[in-house]
C-alpha cells in the first residue's frame, strides 16, 4: 500500500532515516511504474560507508567476490583519489541481480537519496530488467547465488592446491578475460543456478574430453604427414575458429585440470555478464538520467520535495550532464549521461512537438527537419512507448546510428577527424556538423561504440594436433591499428601457460600483410 501522500514533503531537512528512504521509494515508484510504464526488478536498498563504496569500486560493484590481488590494487588506487581529492565518489552503484542491488552513499542528503533511487532502482532496474543485451546474456535471478559459488569454490581450491597457483592461474584469466565472452547469437542462454551442479558432474567425468580428443592424436614417428587428419576435419573437431579463447581452453586444453578449467569458467561467466554494459554505456546512463529527472520534475509539481530541495537536485543534475568541450584542459572524452540524457529528451521534443524543457511547440522548421530525419516517430505522441521500446531493442552503436539528431550534433558541435597516417603534418577535419556533414558524422560516431572497435577481434583458427601442439590464433586489423608488442608478449605468454605448448598470432591487414608473433611456456616470464 501506497502511504505517500501528494503534496505532503516527504522530508523536510537534509536528514533521513530509512522510514525516509522508504516513503522516498514508495513515492519515486508511484511515478516509475504506473506513469512511465517501467517493469523492474524487486528492490533492495543498502546503505553504504565510504569504505564500502571503495570496496564495491574495486570488485566491480559486485557484493560477492572471490580474492584476487588486482581488487585490492583498484581498492588502493582509488582511495588514494578519494583521500586527495582528485576524484569523488559516486552517489549510488546498481547491480544487475533479481533483486535489483542498489548501494546508496550513507553521507547523501535527503534530496540526493531521492535522485539516486530513481536514477538506479528504477532507471537503471527498468533497462537491466528489459534490454535485449541484458536478456539474453545475463542471469539476473542466479548471478548472486552463483558469485557465493564462485567464490567458496576458489576459496577451497586456494586451500587444496596452494594460493599461488590459484593466483597465477587468474592472472592468466582475467588478461585474457575480453576474450572470454560470447559476442553472437546462437550460443546456449545461461542459467547460474544450473552451474553448481554441472561442475559436480565434471569432476566425476575428470578428464574425459582430454582423453578423447588427446589421447588419439598423440604425435607418433610414423604420424607426421597431415593428411592423416585434414584441416576441414581438424577444425571441425575442434569448433574453430573460436572466438571465445577462455572458452576453447577450459574445454580444449592440454595440460588444465579440472579445478582449473572450473576457475576458467567462472572468469568467463562473470566477463559474460558485464558484457553488455560495455556496449550500452550511454543508453543506460541515458535512460536512468532521463528517469531520475522525470521523477524529481513530478515529485516536485505534485509538492513533495520543496523548492530547495529541487534547486539541490537541479545543481547536482547539471553537473552530471555537463559535457566538456574538445579543447578543455580536463576533456577525456564523451560524457555519457551528457549525451544519453540529451538523445532521450530529443526523442521526446521529437515525438511530442515540444520542447521538454519549456513545453512550448517546435518550430516549423524544426518539425520539418524532424519528419525528414524520424518519419516514424515524428509527433506520433507516444513519448514513453518509444523511449521503452528504444531501451529495450537498442544497443549504444545501433541507438546512435538511428537516433542522434542534426540538432544534438549542432548543440555537441560534432565534427569528424581524420588521422591519415600518410599525412607529414596535421589532422584533417573530414566533417562538420552541417548539412553535407551530419549522416557521416553519425555513422562514424556509432561506428566507435561498435565493441569491435574497443576489442580486437582475435580467434583461435587452428592446432596443429599431429606436429608441436601449437596454438595458431589470427587479429584482424582494423584501420591499421596493431596491437600493442608490449601488452601482446604478456598475453601470449599467459596463453602459452594455459595451453601448455608454443602459440602463434598472426596479424592480418589486408592493405600491409601480416605479421606474427610468438610465446612458449617454456620461455621465462615476461613480468
Amino acid at each position: 500500500m501506497n502511504m505517500t501522500q501528494e503534496g505532503k514533503l516527504l522530508f523536510e531537512s537534509a536528514e533521513w532515516d530509512f522510514d525516509t528512504l522508504r516513503r522516498i521509494q514508495e513515492a519515486c515508484e508511484a511515478i516509475a511504474l504506473p506513469e512511465f510504464g517501467l517493469s523492474v526488478y524487486p528492490n533492495q536498498l543498502e546503505v553504504v560507508t565510504t569504505e564500502q563504496m571503495l570496496d564495491a569500486y574495486a570488485s566491480t560493484g559486485l557484493p560477492l567476490f572471490y580474492k584476487h590481488w588486482s581488487f585490492g590494487k583498484h581498492f588502493l588506487y582509488h582511495d588514494r583519489l578519494y583521500r586527495t581529492g582528485r576524484k569523488g565518489l559516486a552517489y549510488e552503484m546498481v547491480i544487475n541481480s533479481s533483486p535489483c542491488i542498489s548501494y546508496l552513499m550513507e553521507e547523501n542528503t535527503a534530496t540526493m537519496q531521492t535522485l539516486v533511487i530513481g536514477h538506479a532502482a528504477y532507471g537503471h532496474n527498468h533497462f537491466f530488467k528489459n534490454n535485449y543485451l541484458f536478456k539474453e546474456w545475463t542471469d539476473a535471478e542466479g548471478i548472486l547465488d552463483y558469485l557465493e559459488y564462485a567464490k567458496g569454490f576458489i576459496a577451497q581450491c586456494e586451500d587444496l592446491y596452494g594460493e599461488r597457483e590459484v593466483e597465477r592461474l587468474l592472472d592468466a584469466a582475467h588478461a585474457l578475460m575480453s576474450h572470454g565472452v560470447f559476442r553472437y547469437k546462437g550460443k546456449r542462454r545461461l542459467d547460474l543456478r544450473k552451474e553448481e551442479k554441472r561442475a559436480i558432474l565434471r569432476a566425476q567425468e575428470a578428464e574425459r574430453n582430454y582423453n578423447d580428443l588427446w589421447e588419439h592424436t598423440v604425435p607418433a614417428a610414423a604420424a607426421k604427414s597431415t593428411t592423416e587428419l585434414q584441416e576441414q576435419q581438424r577444425r571441425s573437431l575442434l569448433g574453430l575458429p573460436e572466438e571465445n579463447i577462455l572458452y576453447f581452453l577450459e574445454k580444449k586444453s592440454p595440460k588444465l585440470k579440472v579445478w582449473q578449467r572450473e576457475i576458467l569458467r567462472i572468469v568467463r561467466h562473470v566477463a559474460q555478464y558485464f558484457y553488455p554494459q560495455s556496449q550500452t554505456k550511454i543508453m543506460n546512463e541515458g535512460c536512468a538520467t532521463y528517469v531520475h529527472y522525470g521523477i524529481m520534475e513530478r515529485l516536485h509539481q505534485r509538492g513533495q520535495i520543496s523548492d530547495g530541495n529541487f534547486q539541490e537536485f537541479l545543481i547536482s543534475h547539471t553537473n552530471v550532464i555537463t559535457q566538456l568541450p574538445f579543447n578543455h584542459e580536463y576533456f577525456s572524452g564523451w560524457n555519457p549521461y551528457a549525451l544519453g540524457f540529451a538523445m532521450m529528451q530529443d526523442i521526446e521534443r521529437i515525438v511530442s512537438g515540444k520542447d521538454p524543457l519549456t513545453g512550448l511547440p517546435c518550430t516549423d522548421e524544426e518539425r520539418q527537419e524532424h519528419r525528414e530525419w524520424f518519419p516514424d516517430i515524428a509527433e506520433k505522441g507516444d513519448v514513453m512507448g518509444i523511449l521503452r521500446d528504444a531501451w529495450a531493442n537498442y544497443r549504444d552503436e545501433s541507438f546512435i546510428s538511428q537516433f542522434l539528431s542534426p540538432r544534438l550534433m549542432r548543440n555537441f558541435r560534432m565534427f569528424y577527424l581524420e588521422d591519415d597516417p600518410e599525412r607529414t603534418t596535421g589532422i584533417l577535419v573530414r566533417k562538420i556538423h552541417n548539412e553535407y556533414g551530419y549522416r557521416d558524422i553519425r555513422h562514424q560516431f556509432s561506428t566507435l561504440h561498435n565493441v569491435g572497435h574497443a576489442i580486437p577481434s582475435i580467434e583461435i583458427v587452428d592446432v596443429d594436433l599431429m606436429g608441436d601442439r601449437r596454438l595458431e590464433l589470427q587479429h584482424k586489423v582494423v584501420n591499421g591499428t596493431y596491437l600493442y608488442k608490449n601488452d601482446l608478449d604478456r598475453v601470449l605468454k599467459h596463453l602459452a601457460d594455459l595451453w601448455g605448448y608454443q602459440v602463434r598470432l598472426t596479424e592480418v591487414d589486408e592493405g600491409n600483410g601480416s605479421r606474427q608473433h610468438t610465446s612458449d611456456p617454456n620461455n621465462p616470464p615476461v613480468f
